[in-house]
């Protein structure tokens, strides 16, 4: 069974103003299959992504882009987990996300899976801007894009991102369709937030010090 995708706003109901470029971004799957990428378009998606903040100013992130049509796109759809495949195939581009995890002199980067799930954070804001959209995927096969990467060093591929422009008039299967159409929802507020215990802090301190 199939269904059409409403022209329905998706706005995120926030308990405090935000910009529009965060509370209307959310991930489709119903992607254009015609649309392709400028090279502005992609240039400031990077551009917001190189950008981003991370420790020590390292810049661990790595990206690998493959636009649709290409052989390295087929390659990276041809690792996505099937239930990925039946729609990011659509997309006008897939881009490998991957972090390097160590300095080329081998000293670790503890932040670097930090740092760069910033810099694809930033990415995806830059792409509401101009008008697209951007899928996180975690269902791939991270031995078989790892193994596409042609980089040195110890670089982790983290997720795939498909990019495009949605396409309410595309038609997805279900579960996929109604998950398009599914009211957005997040925690509230107040169960993301951690209370803290500095009287059990300073207690967990002394006995380590008299221990």
């Amino acid at each position: 069974m199939t269904a059409t995708n409403p022209p329905t706003s998706k706005t995120a109901t926030t308990a405090a103003p935000l910009h529009p470029l965060l509370a209307e971004r959310w991930s489709p799957r119903a992607l254009d299959p015609l649309h392709e990428l400028t090279v502005g378009q992609l240039t400031a998606l990077l551009e917001a992504a190189r950008w981003a903040p991370s420790a020590s100013n390292t810049q661990p992130w790595r990206f690998a882009v493959a636009l649709r049509g290409s052989a390295g796109y087929a390659a990276v759809l041809d690792a996505l987990a099937p239930g990925n495949q039946a729609w990011a195939h659509a997309a006008s581009a897939l881009v490998v996300a991957a972090a390097e995890a160590a300095a080329p002199d081998g000293t670790a980067r503890p932040w670097a899976v930090y740092d760069t799930g910033q810099a694809v954070a930033h990415l995806s804001v830059q792409a509401q801007h101009e008008g697209l959209v951007v899928h996180q995927l975690g269902g791939f096969d991270r031995d078989r894009v790892a193994a596409l990467l042609a980089a040195p060093g110890e670089v982790v591929p983290l997720v795939v991102l498909a990019l495009g422009r949605r396409d309410e008039a595309v038609q997805l299967a279900e579960p996929f369709a109604g998950r398009e159409t599914a009211v957005r929802d997040r925690l509230p507020l107040d169960q993301l937030l951690l209370p803290l215990q500095p009287a059990a802090a300073d207690s967990a301190a002394a006995d380590s010090a008299a221990a």
